[in-house]
């Protein structure tokens, strides 16, 4: 949430007068944000925005009065999904307690030229993967997903862990950038009062 000042976007068509409006609307498309103001804030703008990442977070946006002198007007929201830490129903295949050897047995007695004798290749698959999961069922364990994950908000998916993560290290490369800028300035003689 702020104000990003960009009054030249149009935020229902998805589009940009300006080469920096356009910079920022192709930044919020490209972490998949969206935005939920509907209402324009100032002279017909929306410059106060909230972005979210997950269509439904985000509810009951309204524009309220004024904060003091300002020509903002406040903007009220709430979250509608509780980032909670719930127990993790997920399962997950224990393949490290696996009977592969019975696995192979209970494939290999499947006469497979009979049972895909004259089935195209969308009935075979279908006769396969029934198979293969039977077996499954029969040869390898489940186990609840690990705790490490249930401790982020139901929101945050592998996708946008991944773009956390990619986040965080371009910053540490820019500021290892900025540092090595630094000792650079220090280490040079000043151009000015030469001349």
């Amino acid at each position: 949430m702020g104000d990003f000042n960009h009054p030249g976007i149009c935020w229902r068509d998805n589009t940009a007068e300006r080469k920096q409006s356009r910079k920022f609307l192709e930044s919020v498309d490209d972490n998949l944000l969206l935005q939920v103001t509907e209402e324009p804030m100032r002279r017909g703008a929306m410059l106060d925005l909230v972005l979210t990442n997950k269509e439904g977070l985000i509810g009951d946006v309204k524009l309220k009065g004024s904060l003091g002198c300002s020509d903002h007007k406040m903007v009220e929201f709430r979250i509608l999904r509780a980032a909670r830490r719930a127990r993790s129903k997920l399962t997950t295949l224990d393949f490290s307690r696996a009977d592969f050897g019975l696995f192979r047995d209970l494939l290999g007695r499947i006469p497979w030229d009979k049972a895909l004798e004259g089935r195209g290749a969308q009935d075979s698959w279908l006769i396969f993967k029934g198979h293969l999961l039977q077996a499954q069922e029969r040869c390898i364990p489940t186990k609840r997903k690990s705790s490490k994950t249930t401790k982020r908000p139901p929101w945050m998916n592998k996708e946008l862990l991944g773009k956390v993560k990619q986040t965080k290290k371009s910053l540490q490369r820019v500021e290892a950038r900025a540092g090595s800028l630094g000792r650079i300035q220090r280490n040079c003689p000043s151009s000015q009062g030469s001349g």
